[in-house]
């Protein structure tokens, strides 16, 4: 791309930062060389998409997102072919494995379009399949691959959520941070419903400033990092300034016989 770049990596061990510090350094390093230029070539942290790459087509939609980009972006038209590109991978993917570069690995993504080899008609079937992809590049909803932070099915996400907890820090993206402190969240608010023997809708008809919603809310204070728009909504409790005003009105005092 003009501004950015796209990468599909996957390493066997978590070393993605070290990794992706040494490539931008090092590409940075040798690209001012080069221009004799000096300073920053990127701004900002890069941003990473944790993919499911079991086999259940995760993987092929984010290949796709990636080598469709140049005809999304409108960098080449829509009825030129799409291995004309030479920023791109794509054309890898076209050539015999003897003459394609050792690093990209190609078996993966072939298996997930259903190609069982990677032979002479195993590689038109892609490039026939991706010619067809570009042709109806007209605004695919990609929101999941540009917004969120990991791609896969409910299972996957879950299992990601469940070794994030309680180790999230500054660098981790805020949706991934706020997505699991949601989830905490709703952890806690089915225990104390469950505790409380409420039944759905019991909220709606009790009182806003009922002294258990109060305690609920005071617990999701203090143990996830939830809004209080968010707890005054799921509470029952009207704005988030009335709930404001109720936790303070009923904050534990402290006493001395």
């Amino acid at each position: 791309m003009n501004n950015h770049f796209h990468l599909v990596v996957e390493t066997p061990q978590a070393n993605l930062v070290a990794g992706m510090k040494w490539f931008l350094g090092t590409y940075t390093s040798r690209f001012n060389r080069r221009h004799k230029l000096f300073g920053h070539l990127f701004s900002g942290r890069y941003k990473s998409l944790i993919v499911d790459g079991s086999g259940s087509g995760y993987l092929r939609t984010v290949c796709d997102y990636v080598h469709l980009n140049p005809v999304r972006a409108k960098l080449m038209a829509t009825d030129r072919p799409l291995g004309d590109y030479e920023w791109s991978s794509y054309g890898e993917y076209l050539k015999p494995p003897g003459k394609r570069v050792p690093w990209l690995r190609v078996d993966r993504l072939l298996g997930e379009m259903g190609i069982p080899q990677d032979s002479t008609a195993g590689r038109r079937q892609f490039e026939s399949g991706m010619e067809q992809r570009q042709s109806q590049e007209t605004g695919y909803p990609w929101k999941g691959l540009e917004r969120g932070w990991c791609l896969g099915d409910e299972a996957f996400r879950q299992e990601l959520l469940a070794q994030a907890e309680g180790k999230a820090g500054p660098n981790h993206y805020a949706g991934q941070r706020q997505e699991s402190s949601e989830e905490k969240a709703r952890r806690i608010l089915a225990e104390e419903l469950h505790r409380l023997g409420w039944r759905p809708g019991e909220m709606e008809k009790r009182l806003k400033a009922d002294p258990d919603k109060v305690r609920i809310a005071r617990r999701l204070r203090g143990e996830t990092t939830m809004t209080l728009k968010w707890i005054a909504g799921q509470l029952q409790m009207g704005s988030w300034t009335y709930l404001s005003n109720n936790l303070t009105k009923t904050s534990p005092i402290a006493r001395t016989q």
